[in-house]
């Protein structure tokens, strides 16, 4: 199979090699100048926003944070005893080789961090702490906390209603729970209808958020540590966007095992050193630590200089959360939808985990980390930063960790994107069938755009897919309501299960 779709593989590659050709250099800007109308109206449209005392409140934002909060009350499972169960599952304590599926509970979650922890924790932090202040950062973490019990839920009906296909892969997802969970509930037509609208908002956003954004960040983190301008980098967006589309590809053609094997000892590896690193520099200026934790409470109730106040700040920092967690975008329910177990509220108490551990632990670090050196308050409101502030922020205790961080990012990148292929190619699947010759067409098209992230500044086609991620949350989030009662039955009887064998 690889001798086949290979030489495809490089024959495309080549083909979008020519967009560099000075003849083209100007394709970036028509591109963009032909779908800025386009996506002026999607991002008008999903982030649609109401004044509230000066602030902008996008309601899709309001959407997310509404289900995030009736989750945690409506579940309760947000425990410390249901954290450690979590944990066990994790370690492989409730583990039966016998049980349906592909992978273990242990894979599934780092396949699934690796399409969250990113880029995001790492520029998206900074970039909230620029335009909203140190309180953005407490806003964050409530974010977090409240996305645990809506992951729950998703990851819980991803099982449930996984389909499992004649070669013995399984497929699951918002499409599939949609669509079977509201035809149990007497609304077949409506569960068709949002099950092919979430499959193809997947299709079309896998391309931006999971994709080109990734490939792009991490040229330009690259390009940044190997001298910009003057260095060998300079202008070679296709040879990085090549090497990193031909590697992506070898990996997505050999499925979930194939993700698994590389996603299982990324995560935690680049996750242990970025860890590491922001404790030394948060060490080293543990005298401060005081201060910016009161600034951080502070502010995210009585921030400085913030047109909107209080209101601005939460939005800014909710947000944030959601694009680091992508709670209620139901996308990482695709990859916990393949773990071997026959109880789906097993892997729903497994992807609660997910956003403590990238948005309540990771994040903050990347924001205490900024807080504690860099930052200064005249920032605020000016120049927006991502990751090229984070980078000067290690360097004034570790000087050469811009270039370990380089090699961080582009390993985040490269773990999103193979995660966000899957689940794209999932997507397809639900839209097309699982035949072998189409899903080899979906990979080939998003390898290629892999290269035309690092290739191109195609500013507007971001901006767009990130609408259209978005767009997931209005059929998932609706969806989520009408099987409420189903998730809450799954995750009490199986919690009562598992309480009884343990005394």
């Amino acid at each position: 199979m690889l001798q086949k779709i290979i030489p495809v593989l490089v024959l495309a590659i080549s083909g979008v090699l020519s967009l560099s050709n000075p003849a083209l250099a100007g394709f970036d800007e028509t591109v963009n100048a032909a779908l800025a109308p386009i996506s002026k109206a999607v991002s008008s449209f999903i982030f649609f926003s109401v004044p509230l005392n000066g602030a902008d409140i996008p309601l899709i934002v309001v959407w997310l944070i509404a289900c995030s909060i009736f989750f945690t009350f409506y579940l309760r499972v947000l425990t410390p005893r249901n954290i450690i169960t979590s944990l066990k599952m994790v370690r492989g304590d409730y583990a039966d080789p016998n049980h349906d599926g592909q992978i273990s509970h242990f894979k599934a979650l780092t396949t699934a961090l690796s399409g969250t922890v990113g880029v995001g924790n790492i520029g998206a932090v900074a970039f909230a702490i620029t335009i909203g202040g140190p309180g953005a950062l407490f806003w964050i973490i409530v974010g977090g906390l409240l996305g645990a019990s809506l992951k729950c839920a998703e990851c819980t009906l991803g099982v449930k209603y996984r389909t499992k296909h004649a070669d013995g892969s399984v497929s699951g997802g918002p499409m599939y729970y949609l669509e079977k969970g509201l035809k149990e509930k007497n609304l077949p037509g409506l569960g068709k209808i949002i099950g092919g609208m979430y499959a193809a908002f997947i299709v079309i956003g896998c391309l931006g958020i999971g994709n080109m954004f990734q490939s792009n960040q991490a040229y330009e983190q690259l390009q940044l540590v190997t001298g910009g301008a003057e260095g060998f980098l300079f202008g070679k967006g296709w040879l990085v966007g090549g090497i990193m589309a031909f590697i992506v590809g070898l990996v997505l053609i050999g499925g979930i095992q194939s993700i698994t094997r590389v996603t299982s000892k990324l995560v935690p590896g680049m996750a242990g050193i970025y860890f590491i690193a922001a404790l030394i520099v948060i060490g080293l200026n543990i005298e401060a630590l005081p201060g910016v934790i009161t600034d951080v409470v502070t502010q995210a109730f009585y921030p400085a200089g913030i047109t909107g106040g209080l209101f601005a700040v939460m939005i800014i920092g909710f947000r944030r959360s959601t694009f680091s967690n992508e709670a209620g975008l139901g996308s990482s329910s695709i990859a916990h939808a393949a773990v071997k177990t026959n109880q789906p509220a097993s892997e729903g108490l497994v992807g609660l985990l997910e956003p403590l551990i990238d948005t309540v632990i990771i994040c903050p670090l990347t924001g205490l980390v900024i807080l504690l050196t860099v930052f200064s308050p005249e920032m605020v409101g000016g120049d927006v930063q991502g990751v090229q502030l984070t980078s000067a922020a290690f360097e004034t205790v570790i000087w050469w960790f811009p270039n370990v961080l380089a090699i961080v990012i582009v390993l985040f990148a490269f773990s999103s994107i193979i995660a966000w292929g899957y689940y794209g190619q999932k997507g397809w699947i639900y839209l097309f069938g699982n035949n072998p010759a189409q899903n080899k067409m979906f990979l080939l098209i998003y390898c290629v755009f892999v290269l035309i992230g690092c290739t191109l500044d195609l500013g507007v086609i971001i901006d767009f897919s990130d609408a259209i991620v978005f767009c997931m949350a209005l059929p998932n989030v609706l969806g989520l309501y009408f099987l409420a009662p189903v998730v809450k039955r799954e995750v009490c009887t199986y919690l009562e299960k598992l309480r009884s064998v343990e005394t």
